[in-house]
C-alpha cells in the first residue's frame, strides 16, 4: 500500500489517475491521525515552497514523516515541490524550512542568457538515467517540468540533471529517499514507468 500525503498543495488528481492506471494500491492521507505504518510514501506538491512548508509544519507531518523515513527507513518519493521539501531550506516566498533529509537549498533559477525561459516549463530529457527508478526509460525520453526554483545540492549524493541553459537537478537519490523535480504523473508512459519503478523496485 502506497501512502500519498495530501498537504493541500499537490496535484492529486493526475497522481491518483496514474496510480489507478497502474493498479497500485494506495491511500490518501491528509492528517497525521491517519498516517499509520506506511510501506512507501509519495509526497507531491505544486505552488510555492513556503506554502508547502507551512502546511508541512502546521499539520504535524514534519515530525511524522521524519519518524517514518529516518527512523523506520520507509522509502519516500518527493514530486516537484515535494522533492524540494526534502531539502533543508527553500527561498520561494521567503526563507522556509524543509524536511532536511538532503543537504541542499532551493533557490530561484537564474540565467545570464535572458532568452532562457523561466519558469522552466515543458518536455526535456534527463542527462543520466542510470538508476533503478529509470530502468524502463530509453535514452532521450522526455519528462514534463514546470518550476521556477531548483535544488542546489550541498552534499555528494546520486542525482540526475536536465539541461535548461545550464544544469538543473532533476532527480535525487539518497538511499531510500528519492525526489523528482519533474511531474511523472504528467509525463505519459515515461512517467508511469518511473512511478511503477519506485513502487516495485526502490
Amino acid at each position: 500500500m502506497i501512502t500519498v500525503i495530501d498537504l493541500k498543495v499537490g496535484n492529486m488528481g493526475s497522481l491518483i489517475n496514474a496510480l489507478k492506471f497502474l493498479n497500485i494500491d494506495f491511500e490518501i492521507v491528509d492528517s497525521i491521525e491517519n498516517f499509520i505504518d506506511p510501506e512507501k510514501i509519495i509526497l507531491p506538491g505544486v505552488g510555492s515552497f513556503s506554502a508547502a512548508s507551512s502546511c508541512l509544519f502546521e499539520s504535524g507531518f514534519y515530525e511524522a514523516i521524519s519518524k517514518e523515513v529516518l527512523g523506520n527507513n520507509v522509502p519516500i518519493l518527493g514530486i516537484c515541490v515535494g522533492m524540494q521539501l526534502l531539502a533543508e531550506i527553500g527561498f520561494e516566498g521567503g526563507k522556509s524550512r524543509g524536511l532536511g533529509f538532503i543537504k541542499a537549498d532551493v533557490t530561484k533559477i537564474s540565467r545570464v542568457d535572458k532568452s532562457i525561459r523561466i519558469p522552466h516549463m515543458g518536455w526535456n530529457s534527463l542527462e543520466s538515467i542510470d538508476y533503478p527508478i529509470f530502468s524502463d526509460l530509453k535514452a532521450n525520453e522526455c519528462v514534463y517540468f514546470v518550476h521556477s526554483y531548483e535544488m542546489k545540492l550541498k552534499e555528494s549524493i546520486s542525482f540526475s540533471t536536465v539541461d535548461h541553459g545550464g544544469e538543473i537537478v532533476a532527480y535525487v537519490n539518497k538511499g531510500h529517499i528519492h525526489g523528482v523535480q519533474f511531474h511523472p504523473e504528467k509525463s505519459q508512459s515515461s512517467g508511469l514507468s518511473i512511478i511503477k519503478n519506485f513502487v516495485m523496485s526502490c
